[in-house]
């Protein structure tokens, strides 16, 4: 078979159509085999390269292709809805896409540093993406073993070790997909493949936590507040009208309004109204979550608050979006936000990472806003006392992109790793009830002002991945990547 040689330009292109392509593996088009498939074709590449330089430019190819098709939506936050200027929005997102890269590429150089790069090459994708889980706080989008959730057989590896055990057995996939090549291990490597299937199947069959209680009512308010007028004052009353009105429809145990639903500060929403609000949720027996921001201590939070039949409790974000929610290095980029951007609340305080479940509805609600659920090691924090999971969210600063699709199945994946149900609140979309295999219950329209109602459970149990976290699988990567580096150097 004659391909481009991996030094040329062609190939280069080729590798960043493939990273392109492989956004079809995540939502909402969740076409799974796709990602191991052009995974596979980049480590077949690597394999040919006859310099580490050459496979870290595929690798960075790679990564470009599949960023820069993958989050676009960047570019619409900044310019669309933050005011800034066009070439200096496309150019940010330029460079983001181009930082990331940078991980699939240090992949690239080190699979020609060690042994058997067939078996290191997959470590050394996980560990790089797992570095972009937390270098400068952190934007793991985008991870290989997001691509396998719900319906992969692979996605039942994600109660064990968690997406990055996903993103293993995935790019481990890939890999042996490579080897296919060579009849003398053909056998071998089928076998290979099909044990990770059937090994996946059957985890996929296994009870992890089980039901608590019994079931209750749920109602998730989607309100469509248009993200360019939210935080208009003119505009303030219309929305607390309207999320006043779907509560009065809303009849149920729980409902949950999505982040920042109040476009004002908790100290100014008239008192009446959250009367009004705890009072729809004693008569309904239950209580309601909604989204504002507090003022505290002249630090300012991203909250979520309850008010109902129980005493009103808070839950505060605690890991904020860089350069969304907090300035980092302010005195170095201050300047863009005073000259450039128009986001509001750019200087928000951190949450305590030690909040506890919310107790509501008769449950333990673990809470999460927005980007938090990106973080499964942080979701985990407050299991295995959780017995719900509740992300409130505005995904309307991404418009009509890929962004809030992409995050729900980020929200699948969390339900599948902790083994409880999640509800999604959300502005404009994706509203959702998922259960605790990851698949959807229930999904309301994008662009819609809409009650999503249905039943939640509440479960209990631990799954290994909630004891344990990811470090099992970064260990696990960090002394074979160890292994096979020594082995080469002999």
């Amino acid at each position: 078979m004659r391909y481009p040689l991996p030094n040329s330009r062609l190939a280069l292109l080729i590798a960043v159509a493939l990273g392109a392509i492989s956004v079809a593996g995540f939502a909402p088009f969740y076409l799974y085999p796709i990602p191991i498939i052009t995974l596979a074709l980049l480590f077949h590449y690597w394999s040919k390269c006859e310099s580490a330089k050459q496979a870290a430019w595929l690798g960075y190819a790679f990564g470009l292709g599949l960023l820069g098709a993958g989050i676009p939506w960047i570019y619409i936050s900044l310019h669309d809805f933050g005011g800034m200027p066009l070439l200096m929005a496309a150019f940010s997102t330029l460079a983001l896409c181009a930082f990331l890269s940078l991980s699939a590429a240090g992949a690239g150089w080190l699979s020609k540093q060690i042994a058997a790069p067939a078996i290191g090459a997959p470590m050394l994708w996980v560990l790089f993406e797992w570095v972009r889980n937390w270098i400068f706080t952190g934007f793991p989008w985008l991870i290989l073993g997001y691509s396998q959730v719900p319906y992969s057989p692979l996605a039942g590896v994600a109660p064990v070790f968690g997406v990055y055990g996903v993103s293993l057995v995935t790019a481990l996939a890939a890999s042996l997909l490579t080897l296919l090549v060579k009849k003398s291990m053909r056998r071998k490597v089928l076998l290979a493949l099909i044990t990770l299937w059937v090994a996946g199947s059957l985890l996929k069959l296994i009870e992890w936590t089980k039901p608590v209680g019994a079931p209750f009512s749920v109602a998730l308010l989607q309100g469509n507040i248009a993200q360019d007028m939210k935080w208009q004052p003119e505009v303030a009353q219309r929305t607390l009208d309207s999320y006043l009105q779907l509560a009065r429809q809303s009849n149920a145990q729980l409902t949950v309004l999505p982040e920042t639903a109040l476009p004002m500060l908790t100290k100014e929403v008239p008192a009446d109204y959250l009367n009004q609000l705890k009072t729809l949720a004693q008569q309904n027996l239950g209580d309601l979550l909604v989204g504002a921001v507090e003022l505290e201590n002249e630090q300012y939070y991203n909250s979520m608050l309850s008010y109902g039949s129980a005493p009103t409790q808070t839950y505060r974000k605690s890991h904020l979006v860089p350069f969304g929610e907090f300035i980092p290095l302010k005195g170095i980029f201050g300047w863009i936000y005073r000259d450039w951007l128009n986001i509001p609340l750019t200087d928000l305080a951190r949450g305590g990472l030690d909040q506890k479940p919310l107790q509501i509805a008769g449950q333990q609600v673990a809470v999460n806003i927005c980007y938090e659920d990106v973080f499964g090691e942080e979701i985990i924090r407050q299991l295995p006392q959780a017995t719900l999971l509740v992300n409130a969210s505005n995904d309307a600063w991404y418009g009509k992109s890929l962004a809030a699709d992409q995050h729900l199945q980020i929200s699948q994946t969390r339900a599948l790793e902790t083994g409880r149900m999640m509800l999604r609140a959300t502005n404009t979309g994706a509203t959702a009830i998922i259960d605790p295999h990851g698949n959807m219950l229930a999904h309301a329209p994008h662009f819609a002002t809409i009650i999503l109602k249905g039943e939640a459970q509440g479960y209990t149990g631990t799954t290994p991945y909630v004891s344990w976290g990811n470090w099992p699988v970064i260990i696990f990567c960090v002394l074979a990547v160890t292994l096979l580096w020594g082995r080469k150097k002999k």
